[in-house]
């Protein structure tokens, strides 16, 4: 019963990362319609936080301020800051170095754990299987048609993020075993939102209000706030708890497939041949490394 219900919980860890594979499309839709990365996220994020009071306990702090100051830390490694950086460098760099380079996240993750966590085990399993996705990750980001381009900043802001979600997932790992998912959930869009804020004083808002009349819009916002954050964040940290960080962080590997599909069947992208082997390489490394 127990194996069964662990299944579970990977294939919607699967279907949680191909809901965010899709993420990138949405967000690139709402860029071309005049929307800043900076104004997405923090639409995003604060309509996922006025959902979550519908679904959250009244609890409103942490047990003590520490905790309080990890769950700050949460909001922006896993909120504002990596967002702020990933589609930064989107604008830098190009977007294959930028998917290539965040799916180090678990890679960086696995690395940190095994630093932190002296009872995480680094299992050729593990290793061998996280390298070969990554491999993977470089056939379907490069899809067949490499182009060597180095921006110091692009991709430096990128493997901040990286980083950066890789320090959040080890904050839920800390985290998880004190407070509801739901609880915790509320305060990374709490201090998400609250930590975007400074932004707009360098950026300020630009984007009409008129604008939110155009279906393409308003529907690309409702995705990316209620099923990619509010629903998404949820489960997501609930994955954590129950497969562990290390593992469950392996599945992002998948981002790049997931959106990869999406941009041939949304945008009529090509997905070649050297992609599908991409492809192969990733569900080959993440079933290796997700063993026990």
């Amino acid at each position: 019963m127990n194996a069964k219900k662990n299944y579970i919980y990977h294939i919607i860890a699967i279907l949680v990362v191909g809901i965010w594979g899709l993420t990138f499309i949405s967000t690139k839709v709402l860029i071309g319609y005049g929307l800043s990365p900076q104004e997405i996220f923090l639409l995003r994020f604060l309509m996922a936080y006025l959902g979550i009071w519908f679904i959250s306990p009244c609890k409103l702090f942490a047990d003590n301020w520490k905790d309080e100051l990890w769950l700050l830390s949460g909001g922006v490694t896993g909120g504002s800051f990596y967002f702020l950086t990933e589609n930064t460098a989107l604008e830098i760099t190009l977007a294959t170095n930028v998917a290539f380079i965040v799916c180090t996240a678990p890679l960086l993750t696995t690395i940190l754990s095994l630093l932190i966590y002296k009872r995480e085990k680094a299992t050729a399993a593990l290793i061998g299987g996280s390298l070969l996705a990554l491999v993977g990750v470089a056939l379907v980001v490069y899809n067949g048609h490499f182009v060597l381009k180095i921006s110091p900043l692009g991709d430096f802001l990128t493997l901040l993020a990286a980083f950066s979600w890789a320090f959040y997932s080890l904050i839920m790992k800390k985290m998880s075993g004190r407070y509801r998912t739901t609880f915790i959930t509320r305060k990374i869009f709490f201090y998400g939102v609250l930590t975007i804020l400074p932004v707009f004083l360098v950026r300020p808002w630009q984007f009409s209000l008129s604008g939110f009349l155009q279906p393409a819009v308003w529907m690309n916002l409702l995705f990316l706030g209620v099923l990619a954050s509010l629903i998404c964040f949820v489960v997501w940290n609930m994955i954590l708890k129950k497969l562990g960080t290390v593992r469950a962080s392996n599945y992002i590997y998948l981002n790049p497939l997931f959106t990869s599909i999406g941009s041939a069947v949304l945008l009529d992208e090509r997905f070649t041949i050297i992609s599908l082997m991409g492809a192969m390489l990733i569900l080959g490394g993440v079933y290796c490394a997700g063993r026990r």
